[in-house]
């Protein structure tokens, strides 16, 4: 019955967690890669479903225009790096937009130290990773958005066991996404792990944010043509 109700009340998020577990199997199988990549990108597009669906606030439509982001950042990236950096700078803004709009009591103590250390600390690591001198700055320039997006996260008013570690998670895959060009170098490990932290940072961002705004106003969607 739980499972039952999650399909039919959520069923965006069944089906983001289904081609999220398709792709990453699939990878493995003898189907083309250009076939994985639109299964690839409805992951978080179905996210960015359930953001719009679940919540009609200005801080919802935004998430969904990130996530939508976000989901073209994955495909690109299939192609090219640099589209797919691209793409996900335009989801490090806008989200951080989200959480500006969201933010939380001024910080003090520890949560500053946390606060400055994802804000400096991830385009530092990202600026040593690679073995490329001239890809070191791009690295570091694309970090800087990305822990600009998690410090607003730890920074906003959004549940930090699901927002916040949601995006930490992301600065995580992204890591060893760049280490790629660095200490890992020919190693499996990215490509085991960089797809199921990615993507669960993903899931817990979402889900954290479009649940705080349902509980903060859950009477804002209005029914219009018979759907909520």
């Amino acid at each position: 019955m739980p499972r039952r109700a999650l399909v039919n009340k959520r069923p965006y998020l069944v089906l983001s967690v289904a081609a999220a577990l398709a792709f990453y199997y699939m990878r493995a199988s003898a189907l083309p890669e250009i076939y994985l990549v639109p299964i690839k990108g409805c992951a978080v597009g179905f996210l960015a479903l359930y953001a719009w669906m679940r919540h009609s606030s200005c801080s919802a439509r935004i998430l969904t225009a990130a996530l939508i982001a976000g989901a073209v950042g994955d495909m690109a990236i299939e192609f090219d790096l640099r589209a797919g950096a691209a793409a996900f700078f335009v989801f490090h803004a806008l989200a951080l937009v989200v959480f500006l709009r969201n933010r939380g009591e001024p910080l003090e103590g520890r949560d500053s130290l946390i606060f400055i250390l994802l804000l400096l600390a991830t385009p530092f690591i990202a600026y040593l990773l690679p073995y490329d001198d001239r890809v070191s700055l791009p690295a570091a320039i694309y970090a800087l958005a990305l822990g600009a997006m998690a410090a607003g996260a730890w920074a906003s008013n959004f549940a930090r066991l699901r927002v916040a570690a949601g995006a930490m998670l992301f600065i995580v895959s992204d890591l060893l996404k760049i280490a790629e060009m660095g200490p890992l170098s020919g190693s499996a490990v990215p490509q085991y792990l960089v797809w199921p932290i990615y993507y669960l940072g993903m899931f817990l961002i979402t889900v954290g944010i479009v649940t705080t705004l349902r509980k903060r106003d859950p009477e804002l969607r209005v029914v219009r043509g018979g759907q909520h």
